[in-house]
């Protein structure tokens, strides 16, 4: 009787196994040339994206400081050149895509199921494409793949591979956007708000990408030894057990990442991201460097621009709040009216303040180690940078040896020590619990040690505009301050093409008006204020009529909401030269202001200025 050539059960399964072990570890599977391919791909289609923004930007600031060099001499006449735009093409580009919101208003509005429940804002409708051409590209990259294989364990190794160096690669912005004193920033002038947004969603990427790479040499691993074998494996693999750790990480930061848990835990949230991220940069590191796998140099990217970002910052804030003459820097704190702190940074040496700059504020007392950061709100003025004709007071000599006295004192008074005032409004975690302790302190005024990381941003220049418009609401006035000082002394020196002010400033209650109350009066005093400055404050809930008396002509009180369509129908028509609008105040707010810019794009040379920190 003839023997039975057909393979037992256990001969097949057997047989199967070992046909997939060999890609349950290694480069086994892995299309090298193509994971090299795709990725050269992937940083054209990135810095083809930074080049173009580049460009444009290097057009729009040439455009800036054309007009700014033309209008410094030229009267509300000739100014008039600049009003209106050469062509339909930019107006109706910043109306649809640029300026747009994604859908018909709501942009910077938070996405509330209910008071407590918070999930976040929406993109730009240009944003919106970005993160399209991000997701799109890294979800095509992980399904080229060889599907004329037979073996399905070839092909999840395939996905493995790109997977896991996908998401390596991707570490790279995703850190380079997160810091802080990312040099992108000051080169391509996009807020770091707009850096955030994209760090986020890059994250997600990453993350995806990295629990696609487990779980594909998860199931080849299941396949080839089983549920046991798999546990066994990571035991006694450091390679795996580093992977996992980098992997679990990611996991993690994806689930305590949605805006309602940061909104609701913010500092924990920072805590813990910071720790995580720690975490999976070292997993991933040791993981690559035990194999010494492709991916090995983007990793060691990541923990060089991690670490120099970090010593970066460390570097700054000592050199800000630490001085060998005048010790360290000191902070004053002040209760005000409306739940709400004045604080100010009194630093040990003279830095430069841009208007419209943010810094990071320290106060170990209150939050330890964390930072929160907060618009500048007001500096001493030889702090800012100069208007041209300075701010240096004119000098009368008897002698030459006085002249020579008197230009040396001058000197040393425009490089005194700067002091960085602040307004903080109390909320949750640190805010209230440094206003509380404000409150009880007798004067309502105490003395803390404190640093800060700064100043930041101070990219958005309006010096080359006819005719600037602040809209602020609640807190949001603080970035206005500065930028309004310096544009009106500016204009008094003939160094900027602003001839018109616009502040509209809306506030629930009169209390809210003495945050700002003591920089206010200097601008009031300015020379040639007058001639420059209109001051419109709404109160939206007055407690009596005799609050809102106008105290004169260019500086008016109105009960009720700020409407902005209205307002800018009436201050446009008059508008000398080109016009900027600016925003800063809640996301609502912000909207509707970004709303009434979008429907009068047509009417002339007008540009949208939005500073949001939407974390």
């Amino acid at each position: 009787m003839a023997a039975d050539t057909h393979p037992s059960a256990d001969e097949a399964a057997s047989s199967s196994n070992s046909d997939i072990l060999p890609y349950t570890s290694g480069l086994n599977g892995v299309k090298l040339h193509m994971d090299k391919f795709l990725i050269k791909w992937l940083w054209i289609s990135m810095v083809s994206i930074a080049v173009l923004i580049l460009a444009s930007r290097i057009i729009q600031l040439c455009n800036s400081h054309l007009r700014r060099i033309f209008s410094l001499t030229a009267s509300t006449k000739q100014q008039s050149y600049w009003s209106f735009d050469k062509t339909t093409i930019w107006p109706q580009f910043k109306k649809n895509v640029l300026y747009a919101p994604l859908g018909k208003k709501r942009h910077n509005r938070e996405v509330k199921f209910s008071e407590a429940v918070n999930v976040g804002t929406l993109p730009s409708r240009f944003h919106t494409f970005l993160l399209f051409l991000l997701l799109g590209s890294n979800i095509a990259y992980c399904c080229i793949l060889d599907y004329r294989q037979s073996n399905k364990a070839a092909l999840l190794a395939e996905l493995r591979g790109r997977s896991g160096i996908l998401a390596t690669v991707n570490m790279i912005p995703l850190i380079l956007l997160a810091g802080r004193n990312n040099p992108a920033i000051s080169l391509l002038k996009v807020s770091f708000d707009t850096y955030n947004l994209l760090h986020r969603w890059i994250g997600r990427i990453v993350v995806v990408e990295a629990i696609v790479h487990t779980i594909a040499w998860g199931a080849n691993c299941v396949q080839a030894k089983g549920m046991g074998g798999v546990g066994q494996s990571i035991r006694g693999d450091p390679f795996l057990q580093w992977g996992l750790v980098g992997t679990l990480a990611m996991a993690i930061i994806l689930v305590q990442s949605p805006s309602v848990i940061r909104h609701a835990f913010y500092e924990t949230f920072l805590h813990l991201h910071q720790a995580l991220a720690f975490a999976a940069i070292l997993g991933v590191y040791i993981h690559l460097e035990i194999s010494k796998l492709p991916a090995l140099p983007y990793i060691r990217a990541v923990v060089g621009l991690w670490a120099s970002e970090r010593l970066l910052r460390f570097l700054r804030l000592g050199y800000l709040n630490l001085s060998r003459k005048h010790g360290c820097t000191n902070v004053v704190v002040e209760a005000l009216q409306g739940e709400a702190c004045r604080v100010t940074f009194n630093l040990p040496r003279h830095v430069t303040v841009r208007p419209g700059s943010h810094v990071y504020a320290y106060l170990p007392r209150v939050s330890l180690w964390m930072s929160h950061p907060f618009s500048v709100a007001w500096t001493n003025v030889d702090s800012e940078p100069p208007t041209g004709a300075g701010t240096l007071s004119p000098i009368t000599p008897t002698s030459p040896s006085s002249l020579e006295k008197q230009i040396t004192l001058a000197l040393k008074k425009s490089k005194e020590p700067t002091s960085i005032s602040l307004v903080m409004v109390a909320r949750t975690g640190m805010t209230r619990k440094i206003y509380d302790m404000a409150r009880a302190s007798e004067g309502g005024m105490m003395r803390i040690s404190g640093y800060v990381e700064g100043p930041y941003a101070g990219h958005d220049s309006l010096k080359s505009y006819g005719t600037v418009v602040l809209f602020a609401g609640g807190a949001g006035i603080t970035h206005h301050l500065v930028q309004i000082r310096h544009l009106i002394a500016a204009s008094q020196a003939g160094t900027v093409a602003t001839r018109k002010i616009v502040l509209v400033w809306s506030v629930r209650s009169v209390e809210m008006l003495s945050w700002v109350r003591p920089w206010m009066d200097e601008i009031l005093q300015m020379e040639g204020r007058r001639d420059v400055l209109k001051i419109l404050l709404f109160v939206t809930k007055p407690r009596s009529p005799r609050d809102l008396v106008s105290p004169s002509a260019t500086v008016k009180l109105f009960p009720g909401r700020c409407r902005p369509p209205v307002i800018l129908d009436e201050e446009l028509p008059t508008r000398v030269g080109a016009a900027a609008v600016s925003v800063c105040g809640p996301g609502a707010f912000a909207d509707e202001v970004r709303a009434a810019v979008r429907e009068r794009l047509h009417w002339g040379s007008l540009d949208f200025v939005e500073e949001a920190f939407t974390w």
